[in-house]
């Protein structure tokens, strides 16, 4: 390892970045830019580092705007790995008097939700065809009849899931009529949150924003790359008390929904990312990284206002993508009542000591919080109890983390034999055969050092692991 590392480091210097590692933490900081905070990952030394990635961070570390404000601290989880738009995925940036679009991209609020239920899992399988072709119809071909009045939407956008659920009490269209409209608002406490952010439906796109009937064909949708929806099994629970007051079992049934705002959080993030290179000063050197922060107030408001509209759609997108679970498994096996066990956002950007922390791949991980790391779809995942880690930004990683691109699984001549891509026995349902080698186990890092070098850092404890059943991949 060592000289493996030595080689690593010295080629990182010639690219001017000074780096260095204790064996649990990387440092890095730019070489032209001594004053930045130094940017921290914890990363054990059985995982990949990539240097890309360390460009990236330490890039984010050094940003500034010309009209004040600027970075403090900057950290990254174990599945740390490089972004297309720059920003290194796991990143979590702590600032001051500034914000950074950029930081948080376009997949607002991309986040997880966990349900659990009493249901036999030797049932539920032995039902699996019949649960499998109605969830299809519903994921991929459209049955799933998401409708809503222009009231219930624009409540939505601007109040969250609060105010879409007082709406739609009044006027339940489509799904909504089948949904238990009083347990989702029982639920609520278990959303980060609350699912409610202070957003503007100006934000939506024209296509959201006319009167009546509204049939949006983004919402109950998963979305592409490392988005699904997972059933699985609650393999074993190693905190029980916790698990108990969470609801959870050993041998429940479990679903689980990784989603975020879909062409909302394109339309702001791409929108606000060319706001803030457009009000730039004028003369001022552009940043290296092609990330431009915001400093002005007014506009900070603004692009939290709009972050914080995509990110109440993505809230609502996940319960929707569950209830569509939820009601299929109630169709098939009676009263299932599936409760939730929490819903927590990755991407987003919130008050953190008198400035604002910006995660991009990295999840929440408040004292006592439920924390939700899926495994890839032929690996366990895990549920685990923040502890409020403030070295760690209180965050912790959001998966795995990607050790291959899709497009070296998919083109890059990787084996495709299915025990070489670690896919024997894993049940995958897509549309495209291709999306089962992109997303392949063998595409993605080992989870159990990403959750040990956690634990051991005391980000995070274990309350329980899930096994995945079957997985559907849009």
């Amino acid at each position: 390892m060592q000289p493996k590392l030595n080689r690593l480091l010295r080629a990182l210097a010639r690219e001017g970045l000074d780096v260095a590692y204790d064996g649990r933490v990387y440092t890095v900081r730019l070489q032209a830019h001594p004053h930045a905070p130094p940017a921290e990952v914890l990363l054990p030394p059985d995982l990949p580092v990539e240097g890309k990635a360390l460009q990236q961070l330490a890039a984010l570390a050094a940003l500034h705007h010309p009209n004040g404000g600027r970075v403090k601290q900057v950290r990254a989880t174990p599945d740390f790995h490089p972004g297309d738009s720059g920003v290194a995925i796991g990143s979590v940036v702590h600032t001051e008097g500034l914000v950074v679009p950029g930081a948080v991209g376009t997949d607002i609020n991309c986040g997880m939700r966990l349900h659990v239920a009493d249901l036999p899992v030797d049932a539920f399988l032995a039902r699996r065809d019949a649960f499998v072709e109605r969830m299809k119809g519903h994921y991929f071909f459209g049955t799933r009849d998401v409708a809503q009045g222009s009231r219930a939407l624009e409540a939505l956008l601007r109040d969250g899931l609060p105010g879409w659920l007082q709406e739609t009490v009044d006027q339940p269209l489509g799904m909504a009529a089948r949904v238990d409209l009083g347990q989702l608002e029982r639920e609520s406490g278990r959303v980060h949150l609350g699912g409610a952010l202070e957003g503007d439906p100006a934000w939506a796109p024209t296509g959201l924003r006319r009167e009546g009937v509204v049939r949006d064909p983004g919402l109950a949708t998963i979305g592409g790359g490392n988005h699904f929806v997972e059933v699985q099994r609650v393999e074993a629970v190693v905190d029980r008390a916790r698990a108990w007051a969470w609801g959870v079992r050993e041998g429940q049934l479990a679903f689980m929904v990784h989603s975020g705002s879909r062409d909302l959080g394109k339309h702001v993030g791409r929108a606000w990312q060319e706001r803030a290179r457009a009000a730039w000063p004028t003369g001022a050197p552009h940043p290296a990284s092609g990330l431009f922060p915001l400093a002005d107030p007014a506009k900070v408001r603004e692009y939290l206002r709009a972050e914080a509209t995509a990110a109440n759609y993505a809230f609502l997108n996940r319960l929707l993508l569950a209830e569509l679970v939820r009601q299929t498994l109630r169709e098939l096996f009676g009263d299932v009542e599936a409760p939730l066990v929490y819903d927590v956002p990755h991407n987003i950007t919130l008050p953190w000591e008198g400035g604002w922390l910006a995660r991009k791949g990295a999840c929440p991980a408040e004292e006592d919080q439920p924390v939700i790391i899926p495994g890839s779809m032929g690996a366990t995942s895990y549920l685990m109890r923040g502890l409020g880690n403030a070295k760690a930004l209180a965050s912790a990683s959001h998966g795995a983390g990607r050790a291959h691109s899709r497009f070296s699984m998919s083109r890059g001549g990787t084996k495709h034999r299915e025990e070489d891509l670690g896919l024997t026995g894993v049940d995958c349902i897509a549309l495209r055969a291709e999306r089962r080698i992109e997303e392949a186990p063998a595409a993605y890092k080992p989870i159990g050092p990403v959750i040990a070098s956690q634990v051991d850092a005391d980000i995070v404890r274990e309350v329980a692991r899930l096994k995945p059943l079957m997985t559907f991949k849009a």
